[in-house]
């Protein structure tokens, strides 16, 4: 006769015992099969896709980034000694710094001081500096390490959620890899840095889940704390418009929804409070060379074409020649155009999967969120940040997940999109642009 596959080889040659240590187990006490259960949510928790996940590719690119910080001088790029805030950066040493940097000094200083300074400030909306700026008095000033560990806790939360939502959709399997590749996507280095983005992520990801449950109240509240976080938010609004008009209870879903801007209020009263403006937001991104194009995305694709062409013609003719406009080593400006359109065109396709795949309400989000920099791009690069901006459109990641089912496949994925990352969080941790 064969045993059970559950059985393990303690089990063989002990029927009598498992029976009578079953009727034992189920005769406990009350509180003792509490704790029991407990124990055993604690053991499958800790044994999750999302956790392992988290903790393996969490540790592996902090270990990866203290390496290059020991290894070579972090300080050295001309980045570094312009932008470089001690007062702000500085904090428990390498181990904690090495996540302060570039926009980290904006969330810093909202964090510590409030608005005001820098003009661009109000275009690091308030969320994310204000838990920063709360954990990090509790922590006795640690902000850095208060901001670590607010975009950690966020990241934990996301990859929970899009394992559920992606399992919900398809399967486990699929749920798994979907996580895998958001770990180790070139730009997941943001996930625990001093960014918004993790925060973002969690809030998006978990205002779909409680849509798709019914919860509007719930959803009303996250999409509200997400206008906090990040302008991108406003990708929210057409996706959950269409989900809650597919709901049971429209008149409730919508209703709901109107949560949203309340509690976006907040942040304009604070802007008229310390900056004298409560508009303040709206004309922020000026001062990071981004202005509104009447011609919508469309200008945004046009300009990314041109500045590729001009790459080509920079990469082929010689450096000797600027072609783009920029004031800045003029090959590495090509590089970087070309590997901006090359991740614009794999969003595209994988919005158009998502919208297949997932339905309309993710491939909607999907769109509109590359929509957005495609309305506003910058003026020196412009595709400027759009792999850390895909870094929050998590239906890309689901229906990338979707293709790849063949083993070769998914380990191709994993094994590029590592070696990208890796390469990122050399020059993140050396003061180079990433994203």
């Amino acid at each position: 006769m064969e045993l059970p596959a559950a059985w393990g080889a303690r089990d063989v040659g002990r029927g009598r015992g498992n029976a009578l240590t079953r009727i034992t187990e189920s005769a406990a006490s009350p509180s003792e099969s509490g704790a029991t259960a407990t124990r055993a949510r604690l053991v499958a928790a800790l044994q999750s896709v999302p956790l392992q996940t988290f903790l393996w590719s969490r540790l592996a690119i902090w270990a990866g980034a203290l390496f290059v910080w020991f290894e070579f001088d972090p300080h050295l790029g001309n980045y570094a000694s312009r932008l470089d805030v001690p007062r702000l950066t500085h904090d428990l040493g390498p181990v904690t710094d090495v996540w302060a940097r570039w926009d980290s000094v904006p969330y810093l200083q909202i964090a510590e001081h409030g608005y005001g300074g820098e003009k661009g400030s109000p275009a690091f909306y308030p969320l994310y500096p204000w838990l920063v700026g709360g954990l990090g008095r509790v922590l006795g000033g640690h902000y850095v390490l208060a901001g670590i560990l607010v975009s950690l806790i966020a990241t934990l939360a996301a990859f929970l959620l899009l394992y559920r939502l992606a399992a919900a959709h398809f399967d486990e399997s699929t749920a798994a890899r979907a996580v895998v590749y958001l770990a180790v996507f070139p730009a997941a280095l943001f996930l625990q840095a001093v960014y918004a983005e993790s925060l973002f992520l969690a809030l998006a990801l978990g205002a779909f889940v409680c849509a798709e449950r019914g919860r509007w109240p719930a959803v009303g509240v996250l999409a509200g704390l997400a206008l906090l976080t990040r302008p991108t938010a406003v990708a929210l609004a057409p996706p959950l418009l269409l989900l809650a008009w597919r709901s049971g209870s429209r008149l409730r879903a919508f209703g709901s929804l109107l949560i949203a801007p309340v509690l976006f209020l907040p942040f304009p009263i604070v802007l008229h409070e310390q900056l004298g403006s409560a508009t303040a937001f709206f004309h922020a991104e000026r001062f990071w060379h981004r202005e509104v194009s009447p011609f919508g995305p469309l200008f945004g694709v046009w300009r990314a074409l041109k500045a590729a062409w001009a790459a080509v013609l920079q990469l082929t003719v010689g450096s000797s020649q600027h072609w783009y406009w920029t004031p800045v080593n003029p090959a590495r400006t090509a590089v970087l155009n070309l590997e901006y359109l090359l991740y614009l065109v794999v969003f595209c396709v994988l919005a158009v999967v998502a919208w297949r795949r997932l339905g309309a309400a993710y491939g909607l989000f999907a769109a509109t969120s590359l929509a957005i920099p495609l309305t506003a791009p910058s003026d020196l690069y412009p595709l400027l940040s759009l792999p850390r901006l895909g870094l929050t459109i998590f239906p890309l990641f689901i229906a990338l997940a979707t293709l790849t089912r063949r083993e070769r496949l998914h380990v191709a994925v994993v094994g590029v999109s590592a070696s990208f990352l890796g390469l990122a969080v050399a020059g993140w941790t050396t003061w180079q642009w990433v994203s």
